[in-house]
């Protein structure tokens, strides 16, 4: 038993550390202004590889959530309406919440995939492996 011991503190001694911060990913803000009607979202596209999900997903949430029409410029997303930075923000923490963060571990390793068959998209974590159906329809 003192073997198994050994190679156990051996282990733990090799394995990376936990920090002690509860969480470790955070959701950008994001940044931008106004010109004329339109809003300017100039970190879209930094987010959206932040979160790790496809630009044109992370669009269309966030332009029928919003209510708006807008196209993506380069780096930006540019909104044909005024909107507060407060109302996209909470925004993006719904689509985090829905699309991003695992319902059963809470961490923010996850992919999206596609069950053609049955046409149902599930949330699949990688840290945990549990699935989870999401919304397929934006």
């Amino acid at each position: 038993m003192s073997d198994y011991e050994k190679l156990l503190e051996e282990a733990y001694k090799t394995v990376k550390q936990v920090s002690g911060k509860e969480e470790r990913f955070e959701i950008p803000k994001i940044k931008g202004h106004f010109e004329g009607k339109k809003t300017i979202l100039t970190n879209f596209t930094e987010i959206a590889n932040h979160l790790r999900r496809p630009i044109e997903h992370f669009q269309k949430f966030l332009l029928k959530e919003l209510a708006a029409s807008g196209k993506i410029e380069k780096e930006r997303l540019i909104l044909n309406i005024k909107v507060p930075s407060g109302k996209i923000n909470r925004k993006i923490e719904e689509y985090v919440r829905e699309f991003v963060i695992c319902k059963e571990c809470g961490k923010p390793d996850t992919e999206i995939q596609k069950d053609t068959e049955h046409r149902i998209s599930f949330l699949h974590c990688l840290a945990c492996g549990a699935k989870h159906p999401i919304r397929t329809k934006i």
